[in-house]
């Protein structure tokens, strides 16, 4: 079964809520490791980084291999759909309002001690968004510059306000969950039976109960419904794994805590066997999860 796997933002919340999917998936028998693709989103991101580790590595500076996977098609209208985001990300991002002082320069150190300056021959797609214009990037893929797996992480994991911008070949990159905290569309075209979509900064729908941070999960549940749709029209069926109620209580309202992340891992570990399983009893031709 030829897998995709979306790693959605989410701080060290977000990190314990993927751990939890991806022993989920290992249960079932599903390898993420193997998965065709993982794309990943500032937290995400590092988990994705983590899942190629042992794949073989492909340096700096050679092009891409040869893939499995299909050109994604854009159409017009999804990219005219686009530019007020990133009109309003440009404007948000400008200096005055949106730069941080902690330095990211610790996950760069940290995952070249891993990675090198080389990167995973596997398909590993990193999300960040280009500062000056908020346009979303996505390292290697066409048309995103050349760099190093620690780099494109740290780009994509540089929170406005909180990191400050990374710099690669001259230009400032920040947090990819600035586009969108998951970015699920990627895969749009992709040769594929299904998409895994682990998602912590939105909401399961029937455990959407009054709280705090309620309203900015739903919206960010209705973004990952549209990067769905878009999966779907190409013909990808898709499993989409969102914090329930029990899952949502262990996080709490900061998701940079670490403080809770053990339980939240166990939480998440059980809601996504429960999402998962269908996937499971159907087989892969029948392969479908819980999507809206």
């Amino acid at each position: 079964m030829r897998v995709g796997l979306v790693l959605g933002a989410g701080g060290r919340a977000g990190e314990a809520f993927h751990r939890g999917v991806l022993r989920a998936m290992d249960d079932l028998g599903m390898d993420a490791r193997a998965a065709e693709v993982i794309a990943g989103t500032s937290a995400g991101a590092l988990v994705a980084a983590s899942l190629r580790r042992s794949a073989t590595a492909r340096p700096v500076g050679e092009p891409p291999l040869q893939r499995r996977v299909l050109t994604p098609q854009r159409s017009l209208l999804l990219e005219l759909a686009r530019r007020p985001r990133q009109g309003v990300n440009a404007l948000l991002l400008r200096p005055e309002f949106m730069t941080g002082r902690r330095d990211a320069g610790f996950i760069v150190e940290g995952l070249r001690r891993v990675h090198g300056t080389a990167w995973p021959a596997a398909e590993l797609w990193i999300v960040a968004v280009r500062r000056r214009d908020g346009r979303r990037v996505v390292f290697d893929r066409d048309g995103a510059p050349t760099t190093d797996v620690g780099s494109a992480v740290a780009a994509s994991c540089a929170i406005p306000a909180y990191f400050a911008p990374v710099e690669i070949d001259g230009v400032q990159y920040i947090d990819g969950g600035v586009h969108s905290p998951t970015n699920a569309d990627l895969l749009a075209g992709c040769d594929l039976d299904v998409v895994v979509v682990s998602s912590p900064m939105s909401v399961d729908l029937g455990s959407a109960r009054a709280r705090a941070d309620l309203p900015i999960r739903l919206r960010f549940r209705q973004f990952l419904r549209g990067e769905v749709w878009t999966l779907r029209r190409q013909g990808l069926r898709i499993v989409t794994i969102e914090p329930d109620g029990a899952t949502l209580q262990a996080m709490g309202l900061n998701m940079m805590s670490g403080r809770r992340v053990d339980e939240i891992e166990e939480h998440a570990h059980t809601h996504a066997g429960r999402c998962l399983r269908a996937l499971a009893s159907s087989g892969v031709d029948g392969a479908a999860g819980p999507v809206a």
